[in-house]
């Protein structure tokens, strides 16, 4: 199964401070979400336990990710990934003019392991666009059916 995507408009400026220009970009066109309660339906489906057990679980390793993030530690999951913490701050001219004040925030990174780099690689992408019909001169089509034509 391909992931859809959809077309955007986005003005954007070059890094010379040109004039801002209208460019169009794929962004992902996501079908639904898999919720916490179908996830350990799912896994308890494929192994020996069940789905509370899975559940508490993942409870568990979000408590403990949280935990261990805190403290300063990369998490390593396998062949899940890793799970670090970054943060991002304002520039200084120098050592003794950075302050605390200057650490904007933190954010939760994730690497993924083997299989799901492999993902990124394999992964197929399909426009979600629908079709202007060409002779209706309407936006999205005349009231036609929206199932592929077969000559």
């Amino acid at each position: 199964m391909a992931q859809g995507y959809k077309l955007v408009t986005r003005k954007v400026t070059d890094l010379k401070g040109g004039a801002a220009q209208e460019k169009i970009y794929a962004i992902p066109d996501y079908n639904g979400h898999t919720d916490m309660d179908t996830l350990c339906v799912m896994i308890g489906a494929r192994s020996t336990v069940s789905s509370a057990d899975v559940k508490a679980v993942l409870d568990n390793l979000n408590f403990i990710l949280d935990m261990e993030l805190r403290a300063g530690r990369i998490v390593q999951l396998g062949e899940f990934g890793n799970f670090r913490l970054s943060l991002s701050s304002n520039g200084a001219s120098d050592k003794k003019s950075f302050s605390q004040a200057d650490v904007k925030g933190a954010r939760v990174i994730f690497t993924p392991g083997a299989s799901l780099r492999n993902t990124k690689k394999l992964v197929a992408f399909t426009s979600t666009e629908k079709k202007e019909d060409e002779g209706s001169g309407s936006e999205g089509g005349g009231g036609g059916s929206d199932r592929p034509e077969i000559e």
